[in-house]
């Protein structure tokens, strides 16, 4: 098969299979919700705060949008696992390489697209409860932050990708990342100090801040985030072409 074709057939996969294009789906509409509940509800109260961070606030929502990112990297994997589709698969594209290359840049395109519409979305959609202390994109920093975060979000679906195709397990993958970005991720920034700036979940979320504190700079931070995910796709890679279907 051509590299056109091999594209198109997982483009298809992507698409139709329920679990995997819902979880796309909710990279968008969580981060939306959870923009307009807390804006509408909290945003002024909190953005009085004498140490409030207006830039970063605005992309709060991003915290759950993340976790909507990395079940749909695991889940568009994770089915390649189930009833035997990835012999099936091979069958069909038997260059590993091939077949790997089409998959993971499906998924990151994907997330990307959904990641940047998901990242201005949110922002503007927050802005519009905030009244005087609503912000622009003309704001230091805030577009910057708004293509960050698109990015940010379609590097931890890579990374939770190469992980899937690692562990050959969604759930192995979701029950690992998830827990360790929402809790062990703040433990160990509280213990390790400076260093926990080079965790893939800080240091790409250091692109939101409009004066990133700490050792490295905010495209810098989503370079580690990246290196991180590369380190994934590079073990993912490992497994394909080295195990049995």
């Amino acid at each position: 098969m051509s590299a056109t074709a091999v594209l198109r057939s997982e483009w298809i996969k992507i698409r139709s299979v329920r679990s995997v294009f819902g979880s796309l789906a909710a990279v968008l509409l969580v981060t939306i919700a959870v923009t307009i509940l807390t804006a509408a509800t909290v945003g002024r109260a909190e953005a009085d705060g004498a140490d409030a961070e207006l830039l970063f606030g605005a992309f709060y929502a991003l915290n759950f949008g993340q976790i909507a990112a990395i079940s749909f990297g695991a889940t568009a994997i994770s089915t390649e696992y189930a009833n035997g589709a990835l012999r099936m698969s091979l069958a069909a594209v038997p260059r590993r390489t091939l077949f790997y290359v089409a998959k993971v840049s499906l998924v990151g395109a994907a997330a990307l697209a959904v990641g940047l519409v998901t990242s201005f979305g949110a922002f503007a959609a927050g802005q519009l409860f905030m009244g005087e202390y609503a912000i622009g994109l003309s704001e230091p920093g805030a577009l910057r932050a708004a293509f960050g975060g698109g990015i940010y979000l379609a590097l931890m679906a890579l990374f939770a990708a190469g992980l899937t195709f690692l562990l050959r397990s969604a759930v192995a993958v979701l029950s690992t990342l998830i827990p360790f970005i929402l809790i062990v991720s703040f433990v160990v920034g509280d213990v390790v100090g400076g260093a926990a700036d080079y965790l893939p979940d800080r240091a790409g979320q250091l692109v939101l801040h409009q004066h990133p504190e700490g050792s490295i700079g905010p495209w810098t931070g989503l370079a580690v985030t990246a290196a991180w995910a590369a380190v994934a796709l590079l073990a993912g890679w490992w497994a394909v072409r080295r195990r049995d279907a």
